[in-house]
């Protein structure tokens, strides 16, 4: 079972080794590689208060092993809605990570935080991760034509409609 927990300076290297996947940068829109001294500045200046921070980073763990990290971020109080990122290293990709991440992390955004929406901005070409957000309730909604140099985008959305309220 996992369990998602505030970034430690502990994670350093997870987040040095994810955050400079080449190959994941351009899904992300990340343009330049991060050094250890950027996370290690990161690390120390977030609280894990996504009020305070308007995001929040969480490490995705199993068993005291570090496999992922999932974001909320674009963080809107007034509309109640937040962005999602999540990243699933390579080796743990395909286990079903991802998806007890995303129901977790909805729980939390949905229960606690409130919110109403939740969207993630996915590529096109990424097939595994669009049936990700498919197979969890979300609504294929905006086609994002040339999102990115190298692919097309789509906007998954969830909306959560309380009962009784």
């Amino acid at each position: 079972m996992i369990k998602l927990r505030k970034l430690e300076p502990s994670d350093l290297p997870f987040l040095y080794q994810w955050e400079n996947d080449a190959s994941a940068w351009a899904d992300a829109s990340i343009h330049n590689p991060l050094s250890r001294q950027d996370l290690r500045d990161y690390i120390a200046s977030t609280t894990g208060d996504i009020y305070t921070d308007r995001q929040l980073r969480l490490v995705i763990e199993e068993d005291e092993c570090t496999k992922g990290s999932i974001d909320l971020f674009d963080f809107d109080i007034r509309n109640r809605k937040a962005a999602i990122g999540m990243y699933i290293a390579p080796e743990y990709r395909g286990t079903g990570i991802g998806k007890q991440a995303l129901q977790l992390l909805e729980e939390y955004a949905f229960g606690q935080l409130d919110l109403r929406m939740l969207y993630a901005v996915i590529a096109a070409r990424n097939i595994p991760c669009s049936a990700l957000y498919r197979n969890a309730g979300y609504d294929p909604s905006s086609p994002l034509k040339g999102w990115t140099l190298e692919s097309d985008a789509v906007v998954w959305i969830k909306l959560y409609v309380p009962v009784n309220k």
